[in-house]
């Protein structure tokens, strides 16, 4: 049996995972767009100036509950998402320029993003390519820019289901993070008001040095 090439399983990651989210589009968007993230958007938003319209890339947007979010704050939100279903949603829900790109293949204009938020997103990209998509969201960042990641904390990697994730504490994610250009601002534990064990969420705020 021949063992498949380090291409084809990045491969094979992102199209069985991709595809997962578009034949359970509608499911997540019931089960989601309800979640309270005030307290992730608040993190993310704290570093910039108060009442200034922001560009802002939502990562994994899905079916735009973040952007239409941003967009109701007067910034002018672009969603990213490689589900094609979810990019239709979007669209439709904010009436906002949404990518139709996956992380490892974007292509991303320098330095047109005050902010990247990336809220349960970074987590489906594999260890082997995390450095090269965090180099391009630093690329993408203006200046002192704020890149927010919220994903599910662990060690290792590996398939849930027909997703993949990679899972890291915070040891680990702020070391990818410095590799890339980053410096930690700031990061706690979700849910809040729970005793550690019982907060599976990590979320960093970090700044383009």
């Amino acid at each position: 049996m021949l063992m498949k090439s380090a291409v084809e399983e990045l491969n094979e990651i992102e199209t069985v995972t991709i595809s997962h989210y578009n034949q359970n589009a509608d499911s997540f968007w019931q089960g989601t767009k309800d979640h309270d993230v005030t307290q992730n958007y608040a993190a993310f938003l704290a570093p910039f100036p108060k009442d200034k319209p922001l560009d802002i890339l939502d990562l994994g947007c899905g079916p735009g509950r973040d952007v239409s979010y941003f967009k109701s704050l007067g910034h002018r939100p672009v969603g990213l998402d490689g589900s094609e279903v979810f990019c239709k949603m979007a669209r439709t829900y904010t009436g906002c320029h949404i990518l139709h790109e996956t992380f490892v293949n974007m292509a991303l204009p320098q330095h047109a993003f005050d902010g990247i938020f990336a809220n349960a997103s970074l987590f489906h990209v594999p260890s082997q390519t995390l450095p090269g998509v965090l180099l391009m969201l630093q690329a993408a960042l203006r200046p002192n820019g704020i890149l927010f990641l919220s994903n599910p904390r662990g060690n290792g990697e590996g398939w849930s289901g027909q997703r993949y994730g990679h899972y890291m504490e915070l040891d680990v994610s702020t070391l990818f993070l410095e590799t890339a250009g980053f410096t930690v601002l700031d990061y706690y534990y979700r849910p809040a008001g729970k005793p550690i064990h019982e907060q599976p969420w990590l979320a960093i705020v970090a700044s383009k040095l």
